[in-house]
Parts: C-alpha cells; sequence; structure tokens
C-alpha cells in the first residue's frame, strides 16, 4: 500500500488576487483581469492580440537581496505564494534547512522570459559577454523558478523542475505526489511560477491562438467554450502547494485541506500543436483508476479551457466522453486569463476552496455555449453544489495532457 498524500497549505499570486482570499473574492465578484498592454508590446512588431492579464508585484524587497538577485518576476511570485502555502500549512520556514524530506517540485514554460530578452539584446548590441550580469544565467536558466525558490527556503531535499508548458504545474504536484507516495520525501513544497511577456504572446499569435477581436473591449475575452470564442488570454503568477504524507501531517496536528488520490500524464502522440480528445480521454479515466473511482464519484471537472477554438471542443468532447452530460464542468480562465505553467496549481486552490465551501464558480464570459462545446454541463452561474471529488485538467502544447482527481479529507 502506497502511504496516502494530503494537501495542507496553498498559496497563490494571481491577477485577480495576490493571495488565495483575494482570488476567491475575484471570483465571487465575477472579476476579469484582462487589460490593453502598453505600447512597449509592440517593439518586436505588430502583435494581433493587445491584450493580457497583468498583475502589479507587490513588495519584493521583502525577499533579501542576496536571493532576490537571481530571481526574475516569476521567481519572486512562486516565493510570495511559496510564504503563503507554508503559513497556511503551519510550518515555520525556519525549520526547513533541517530537514533532509523536505523537497520542492516547480514548473515553468521556460526560464524569465523577460530575462533571456535582455541577455540577448545586451549581447547582440555589445558583442561582449562580459557585458552580461552574474545573475543573468540563474534567470534564464529553465529551472529557475525550482532553484530560486529552494535556494530562498534553504532545501535540502528533492529539488527538480518540471517544464511542460501549460501543463507544467500540474505536473510538478503530480510529481511530488509520487515523491510522497514512493516514500522518498515527507513534504513537498510544488507548484508552477510564469511571468508576462511580449515575447510569450507572440508565439501564441504566430499559431493564431491569442485572442485578438476584442482589443478594444478586453474585459470580454478570454471566453472558454463560448460561441464567439477567439483564443487564448496570456496572464502572469504563481500558484504553490504543500503536499505532505498523511502520517506526517496527522502527527503535527495540520489541518488537511484535501487529499490527493489521483494522478496521470500523458502524450497523444499525434501533433505538437493540435489538441486531441481521445488522449485526454484516456488521461482523465487512468487518472479516475489511479484513484480508484469511478466518472460518477466526480462532483466537479476543473476544465483547462484556455478559449481556443479547436482546444476547448476537443476538451468538451473528452469531457463528456468520460462524464456525460452530468457532471458540472467551469473554467476559471475567463475571469484570470491563461497563467501558463502556473495555471494548474492555481486553479487547484481554487477548486479545493470551491469543494471546502460547497459552491461552484462559473466560467466567465461563457455567454451562448458553442455547439462544438456542447454536451456537457456547464456552470454558468456561481452554483451552491457540495462536492466530495473533482477533476482537475492541464492540457499543454506538444501533447502533453495531464489531470489530478482530490477528496474531501475529514
Amino acid at each position: 500500500m502506497f502511504p496516502r498524500v494530503v494537501i495542507t497549505g496553498y498559496g497563490v499570486v494571481t491577477p485577480i488576487g495576490y493571495s488565495v482570499a483575494e482570488m476567491m473574492q475575484a471570483l465571487d465578484a465575477r472579476t476579469c483581469a484582462t487589460r490593453t498592454m502598453p505600447a512597449s508590446w509592440n517593439r518586436f512588431g505588430k502583435l494581433r492580440c493587445q491584450v493580457g492579464a497583468p498583475l502589479e508585484l507587490r513588495d519584493p524587497k521583502a525577499i533579501p537581496r542576496a536571493q532576490r538577485r537571481t530571481m526574475s518576476r516569476m521567481s519572486i511570485y512562486a516565493a510570495q505564494a511559496s510564504m503563503e502555502a507554508l503559513k497556511r500549512a503551519g510550518i515555520d520556514p525556519a525549520t526547513i534547512p533541517d530537514n533532509p524530506r523536505f523537497g520542492c517540485i516547480m514548473g515553468s514554460t521556460t526560464g524569465s522570459p523577460d530575462a533571456i530578452t535582455q541577455t540577448y539584446e545586451t549581447l547582440f548590441a555589445k558583442e561582449e559577454y562580459v557585458m552580461l550580469g552574474a545573475s543573468e544565467f540563474f534567470r534564464c536558466i529553465s529551472h529557475t523558478v525550482a532553484l530560486n525558490v529552494a535556494q530562498y527556503l534553504r532545501i535540502k531535499g528533492v529539488v527538480s523542475a518540471t517544464s511542460a508548458a501549460c501543463a507544467s504545474g500540474l505536473q510538478a504536484v503530480g510529481a511530488a505526489y509520487d515523491q510522497i507516495r514512493l516514500g522518498r520525501q515527507d513534504i513537498m513544497l510544488c507548484g508552477g511560477g510564469e511571468e508576462l511577456h511580449e515575447t510569450t504572446v507572440g508565439s501564441f499569435d504566430i499559431l493564431e491562438a491569442a485572442s485578438s477581436g476584442f482589443n478594444d473591449s478586453p474585459s470580454k475575452t478570454p471566453r472558454p467554450f463560448d460561441v464567439q470564442r477567439d483564443g487564448l488570454v496570456c496572464g502572469e503568477g504563481a500558484g504553490v502547494m504543500v503536499l505532505e504524507e498523511y502520517q506526517h501531517a496527522v502527527k503535527r496536528g495540520a489541518k488537511i485541506l484535501a487529499e490527493v488520490i489521483g494522478y496521470h500524464t500523458c502524450s497523444n502522440g499525434t501533433h505538437v500543436s493540435q489538441s486531441d480528445d481521445l488522449s485526454m480521454k484516456t488521461c482523465m479515466e487512468t487518472t479516475l483508476e489511479s484513484a480508484g473511482l469511478s466518472p460518477r464519484d466526480i462532483g466537479y471537472v476543473g476544465a483547462h479551457a484556455t478559449g481556443t477554438v479547436q482546444g476547448d471542443a476537443a476538451e468538451a468532447r473528452a469531457i463528456h466522453a468520460v462524464f456525460g452530460a452530468h457532471t458540472p464542468v467551469s473554467s476559471l480562465k475567463g475571469n484570470m486569463g491563461h497563467t501558463l505553467g502556473s495555471s494548474g496549481p492555481i486553479e487547484l486552490a481554487a477548486t479545493i476552496e470551491m469543494m471546502n465551501s460547497a459552491v461552484i464558480y462559473p466560467t466567465h464570459n461563457l455567454e451562448e455555449v458553442d455547439a462544438s462545446c456542447g454536451g456537457i454541463m456547464h456552470v454558468r452561474e456561481k452554483t451552491p453544489h457540495k462536492f466530495t471529488h473533482f477533476l482537475k485538467n492541464s492540457f499543454a502544447f506538444g501533447g502533453i495532457n495531464s489531470a489530478i482527481a482530490c477528496a474531501h479529507c475529514e
């Protein structure tokens, strides 16, 4: 028998709130974070998409300069979310360096896009490596979030990074879950961080996957599952979870927020950018199998749904194939945009809050369900709903699928 794994804390930094409490208040108020971006957005050429979901960095100097100098915004967000998660879990950060069974897994799409851009602009302009700062490398590398959070908290256990585009953060939670189930660690800090940058948006813009039809009315996009959806809106932030072996949590008197009972990740193996409903279906079914659940046990599905034409339709078909039309489904990206590698853990925290409050928040900006997204129970209004099990999806470019099943834990 594998040990049980529970969630005892989480923290978030999002475009709609700088803490879990702020995020939930914003969801309740039906806030949309999408804004028109400044002229600098177009410094590498005119983008079709002129909107994003930014956030304003708060109090970065609370992190000592010795640690902060290797951090970009995405690492600062993750460090701040980590501190909220630890506080919620009742863990004193001063005890972490003495615990070799305390680990950290964090994900992001890439290293800091802002740092990477600045590095190459400097290098091409000066044509001298010596013009680069000593800390630039640590902001650019792909595991920048994991290493910076681990160094900030002086973590001595397992430290690693996941990098699977929009599935990065949820994969980090799944990898942490496996570390504890295999008996290698007792506590894991896990999640993801991401920052908003025009080069990131440009990659989606080239693929015509970014929203461009609502540049003059930004609060109306993104529109997951809606007939007028025209693409995603990039956001930024961080979501961090504290996962813990059940008996370890009980012994220290921690409040258990939820139990992780199933996880799976897989590839579609067919196309690098086109969503595949058959592999999404396989991912969800395998997650349920690992959790020992049937589809009727699931009281809510937290959709990945970003507002892209093909992605939303494929996910809706997959959800229908597994759950039919009787399980409530919503996406939170209409409120906060797509926070990419941090979206999974951010939305996971929100879903646990919904489960423990017996309420489901709707898909914002969903005014008319597109026929291609039919066949599932879309949540259109804030709905009182008691549920004890849920499934959270994250799907990514590269054909990467991931899903986590959680349960209420007394």
